[in-house]
C-alpha cells in the first residue's frame, strides 16, 4: 500500500520523505488555508519535494472553469494530479483530464456507486472519506470493502486512495481490505511507529549495554 501524506506543511513533508516511506502528497483547500502560504508556490514546492502523486484541488464547481483551473495546476509539475470533487460536472473534468494523461484524484466520494462513477470516468484515484463516515454512524471500512470488490469484478485501474484516515487502525484496516493507497496527517504516520513493547525492548537493550562497559568504535 502507498502512503500520502495528507498536508500543505513542507516541513512535514520533508521529514516523513526522509524515511523513504513517502510516495505522495494530497493537498485540499483548508490544508493550504492552515498552511498560510501560497497555493500554487506551495504545490510547486512539495512537487519537487516528492517524486509520487501531489494532488492539487481545484475550487471551481462548473466544468468551463474546473478545466480552466486544471490547465493551471497541471502545468506546475508532471507528478501533479488534479483533484475534482464527485460532481457531474467533476467527472466531466477528469474524463477530459485523464484522456488527455494527466492524473485525476476524484475526491468526497461516500458511496460505491459514486465510486463506480469515477471509474467509469477514468479515475486515477478516487478517495472515499472514512472517517467522515465513521463521524455520522456509518463504517467507513464497509465502503473500502465494497469499492475494493467493484473495482475488481470489473479489472476497474482506478486507485483506491483511502483518505479522512484517523489513527493506525484506519491504516491496518485499509491495507487488510486490499486498498492501493493511504493518505494521511503526519501525526498519524509516525504513530505507526509506536509501540510500548519497542520502547521497552530499546530501554531494555541499552541498560544491558552500558552494563558492559563497552562502545563501537
Amino acid at each position: 500500500m502507498k502512503f500520502f501524506a495528507d498536508t500543505a506543511d513542507i516541513n512535514e513533508i520533508r521529514e516523513l520523505a526522509e524515511t523513504g516511506l513517502l510516495d505522495g502528497v494530497t493537498t485540499n483547500p483548508s490544508l493550504i488555508h492552515k498552511a498560510g502560504r501560497d497555493f500554487v508556490e506551495t504545490v510547486r514546492e512539495i512537487a519537487a519535494v516528492v517524486p509520487g502523486p501531489v494532488s492539487a484541488e481545484v475550487v471551481a464547481l462548473d466544468q468551463a472553469e474546473m478545466m480552466r483551473e486544471a490547465e493551471v495546476l497541471r502545468k506546475i509539475a508532471d507528478n501533479v494530479a488534479i483533484k475534482v470533487p464527485l460532481t457531474p460536472d467533476g467527472l466531466k473534468v477528469c474524463r477530459a483530464l485523464t484522456s488527455d494523461g494527466t492524473m485525476v484524484n476524484v475526491t468526497l466520494c461516500f458511496s460505491a456507486a459514486q465510486a463506480l462513477l469515477a471509474a467509469k470516468a477514468g479515475a486515477t484515484f478516487i478517495s472515499p472519506f472514512v472517517g467522515r463516515h465513521d463521524d455520522v454512524g456509518f463504517a467507513g471500512m464497509e465502503l473500502i470493502a465494497d469499492i475494493r470488490l467493484i473495482y475488481d469484478n470489473y479489472d476497474f485501474a482506478t486507485q483506491i486512495l483511502v483518505a479522512s484516515v484517523r489513527h493506525p487502525m484506519h491504516v491496518v484496516e485499509a491495507a487488510k481490505l486490499g486498498a492501493d493507497v493511504m493518505t494521511a496527517p503526519a501525526k498519524v504516520i509516525t504513530q505507526l511507529f509506536k509501540h510500548p513493547l519497542t520502547d521497552l525492548g530499546i530501554a531494555g537493550f541499552l541498560k544491558d549495554w552500558q552494563a558492559t562497559g563497552q562502545t563501537i568504535a
